[in-house]
């Protein structure tokens, strides 16, 4: 296999991040004969994750380990991502869109003077071309795009792109690769996180959203308890973060996260367009509001117009008697 595709992959907690297993996917169907190259850069124990890349269709995985890169910064992660590039040149590169990789592929793209393709939900092949589709104007269109030439460049959406499954058995190589992480203008030196009850938003399958008419911080218990029993998260418009019911980290939205989710339930939501850029392309949206009249009602595929503190208490009884 002469030809390689890398997969820069994320972490999170000591973890892998699903969206990595995702891009491990998408370079398959970008050319399923390429060989596909993981990357992981951290500051140690890469080992056991590298490992389980190559467990979920990876051919060989690159770690870069360096104390500057215990926590990500642009300048960091981007001196070891473009030394694995200058080493194995890769016909291609993929990695998930996510907050790291919206912060540094423009980069990396920039410095390789290449175009890139972000947001990417779905990969296709057309005869010898390999099509790439993604949402613009907040998720109302979509729009193909071709590399013509060059180095293919993409960034995943997650949640998009279904992870091939995992083979224990499978064996690849493990390489280290010596970076001299230097010169960084910024410098992480502790890390202050808000930490958000239950699953990672971003990766879920089903989510749980709670607006305005939640009307309390209190209000979203009920919502983490209907999370918990759904093995899903939590998370919230704009107004009611700006409320103060909950953390600005679970804001779904243009300004906020956008997520597709197998499951979108919309709890107390009115459906104000910010909002619906984030969320618009789940898979199955059931919304709960008492007004009938409400915008959430015109994109959801099932609609309870009631009190949603009737009506989350009945739903998470039926559930669990389920």
């Amino acid at each position: 296999m002469s030809d390689k595709i890398l997969v820069i992959g994320e972490t999170q907690d000591g973890e892998l991040r699903h969206v990595t297993f995702e891009a491990i996917a998408a370079a398959k169907l970008i050319d399923d004969t390429s060989e596909v190259v993981g990357l992981l850069c951290g500051a140690d124990g890469l080992e056991p994750l590298a490992e389980e890349m190559i467990h979920y269709g990876a051919d060989r995985v690159i770690t870069v380990t360096h104390e500057l890169l215990e926590n990500y910064t642009s300048e960091g992660f981007g001196q070891a991502i473009m030394a694995a590039i200058d080493q194995e040149s890769p016909t291609g590169i993929v990695m998930g869109h996510t907050a790291t990789g919206k912060d540094v592929t423009p980069k990396i793209a920039s410095k390789l003077e290449v175009g890139l393709v972000s947001d990417a939900i779905a990969i296709e092949k057309d005869d010898d071309q390999v099509v790439f589709t993604r949402p613009i104007y907040s998720g109302k269109a979509f729009e193909k795009k071709i590399i013509t030439e060059g180095l293919t460049f993409a960034t995943i959406r997650p949640n998009n792109i279904k992870a091939l499954d995992k083979d224990e058995s499978r064996t690849g190589e493990i390489e280290t690769l010596e970076v001299d992480v230097k010169d960084l203008k910024t410098i992480v030196k502790e890390v202050i996180r808000k930490k958000t009850e239950g699953v990672d938003m971003s990766e879920a399958s089903v989510v749980i959203a709670g607006g305005r008419g939640v009307k309390s911080a209190e209000g979203f218990e009920p919502l983490y308890e209907l999370a918990e029993v759904l093995g899903g998260a939590v998370g919230a418009t704009r107004g009611a973060a700006d409320a103060g019911y909950c953390d600005y980290s679970l804001q779904i939205g243009q300004t906020g996260k956008v997520i597709t989710p197998d499951l979108y339930i919309a709890v107390g939501i009115s459906g104000a367009i910010q909002h619906l850029a984030g969320m618009s392309s789940s898979k199955v949206i059931v919304a709960i509001n008492q007004d009938p009249d409400a915008n959430i009602f015109n994109i959801a595929d099932y609609g309870i117009v009631g009190d949603l503190f009737e009506v989350i208490p009945l739903l998470i009884e039926e559930l669990k008697n389920a």
